[in-house]
């Protein structure tokens, strides 16, 4: 009975944690208001990195290309690729003069880093304005550089945009999206507060200068991965940062079709998280920590049906407030039929961060691809 005790009032400390990120921080996402933002008709440099990527290069290449924009320029790298993807680029190129090629050519020092071709690429472009994105990810709309750039600022130096997954049948494409959206609400929330830590690199804007003014990445250049989490990580502040939720500033990228694949992609993804700033790591750990009490606690608690009625109700209020948060985020980036399998998402997840960070400490990091 003792030990029951010191799980409900463990419980009781989860749920109020629950709340207050549900409630306090993402709260400020899931209710913010978009104002439309002047257009500024500023020069931007479109960066897109590509490793093997020719038959969607093919596709989203022309996507770009049809922007309505009047200034822009777009920057295809060719990352050391062994298929036509350099073809496909120069085809391109000889109909747009718009078009900037960067042939890289791996060097041992920095042998398989894609952070190495994009600081090539970067110092390429001709523009102060830099707008990134993947090679198997579309605009979903002609203004996306127009509704990205407008948000730049004489103090804003950083957008943070949304990299949706294109929506297919099956829990899957259902997993990866709402991991894609929870993980959007988290930084765009935080960025709300003054507090901003990640981006996507399928969806995100600065200047160049900034870019220089922080020695690129080479504070973690030794990491294969985080040209996006990483670099905003280190260089983002209340000051310097925005976001821009507006549907016609979306990109769209084609989502993994495996399990093992997606399992392989995160853990690429979640090993950079050991490297942010440790009040990121603080806030990130205490949020899944959490999560993960929360389900546990209410099992051990209800299947022992002990003090049930006030353990159920608490459930319930968490549960309420959490689908009020993420319905009205969802809502706003256009994932609202994640909704119904709300808590078997959330727990599917759980259990694979869990195994993802497991298999992280146990297994070596391979190279970007």
């Amino acid at each position: 009975m003792i030990v029951l005790g010191i799980l409900f009032y463990t419980f009781i400390t989860v749920v109020l944690i629950q709340l207050a990120f549900y409630g306090g921080i993402f709260s400020k996402f899931a209710f913010h208001k978009h104002e439309k933002q002047k257009q500024k008709n500023i020069a931007v440099s479109i960066l897109v990195c590509a490793k093997n990527e020719a038959e969607n290069l093919k596709e989203f290449i022309p996507l770009i290309l049809k922007q309505n924009y009047p200034t822009f320029e777009l920057i295809l790298i060719n990352d050391d690729s062994n298929d036509d993807t350099l073809d496909v680029m120069k085809s391109f190129r000889l109909a747009h003069n718009n078009i900037k090629i960067v042939d890289v050519k791996p060097i041992e020092a920095f042998w398989g880093n894609k952070k190495y071709a994009l600081t090539l690429g970067i110092k390429a472009s001709s523009n102060n304005f830099l707008l990134f994105t993947d090679a198997d990810c579309k605009p979903l709309s002609d203004n996306w550089i127009k509704e990205m750039s407008s948000h730049f600022t004489n103090k804003k130096a950083i957008v943070l945009g949304y990299g949706a997954y294109k929506k297919t049948k099956g829990f899957l494409n259902k997993l990866i999206r709402f991991e894609t959206l929870l993980t959007a609400i988290q930084y765009f929330s935080y960025a709300k507060i003054g507090m901003p830590y990640m981006a996507v690199g399928r969806n995100l804007a600065y200047r160049k200068e900034t870019f220089f003014e922080a020695k690129g990445f080479m504070n973690h250049m030794n990491v294969r991965s985080g040209d996006d989490d990483l670099f905003v990580n280190q260089i983002a502040n209340a000051a310097n940062t925005t976001i821009s939720v507006s549907k016609d500033s979306f990109t769209e990228s084609i989502p993994e079709k495996s399990l093992s694949h997606w399992f392989t992609q995160k853990k690429r993804h979640v090993s950079t998280a050991k490297y942010y700033k440790p009040k990121h790591k603080l806030v990130l750990g205490v949020f899944y920590v959490s999560q993960i009490l929360f389900w546990l606690l209410s099992l051990i608690l209800l299947v022992s049906l002990f003090k049930w009625k006030i353990v159920l109700g608490l459930i319930l209020i968490r549960f309420i407030v959490q689908y009020v948060v993420i319905a009205l985020s969802a809502k706003k980036l256009d994932e609202k039929n994640l909704l119904i399998t709300l808590p078997a998402l959330e727990l599917f997840l759980i259990v694979s961060q869990l195994a993802i960070f497991i298999s992280n400490i146990t297994t070596k990091q391979g190279r970007w691809k």
